[in-house]
């Protein structure tokens, strides 16, 4: 088989992901799509290790190595980051992105745009 097949499918899931991070609202689909761009760069590490074991005899296949942390670590950042989304959910009722963004400023603090008149009149 050819490196290309295996790296196209890679960019494509990348992409893939890449676009989930930047389209989705709901942090649990945020996680998935960091999830999908881990696998991509796993399938790049595993295609990369046969296509040099084919070029040299007795390797130490590293890059199936890196594929097993890289899979070690990703198992532990879905669990912290579920814990994390499950928490917030808790205790702000929604797991919208831009909302918790909203929220994370607060009522007592003043945001972008807010002028002393709107200050005076919120205090009036």
């Amino acid at each position: 088989m050819h490196l290309a097949y295996p790296a196209v499918l890679s960019a494509l899931l990348f992409c893939t992901g890449l676009y989930g991070v930047l389209a989705r609202r709901n942090a649990i689909l945020v996680l998935m799509s960091v999830e999908l761009m881990l696998n991509a760069v796993n399938l790049n590490l595993v295609a990369f290790d046969v296509w040099l074991s084919r070029a040299v005899k007795d390797t130490l296949h590293s890059g199936q190595a890196l594929t097993l942390f890289t899979i070690a670590i990703a198992a532990a950042e879905i669990g912290i980051g579920l814990a994390i989304v499950l928490a917030v959910y808790r205790n702000r009722g929604t797991s919208d992105i831009d909302k918790l963004r909203d929220t994370a400023e607060g009522p007592g603090t003043e945001g972008p745009g807010s002028s002393a008149a709107e200050k005076a009149e919120a205090t009036a």
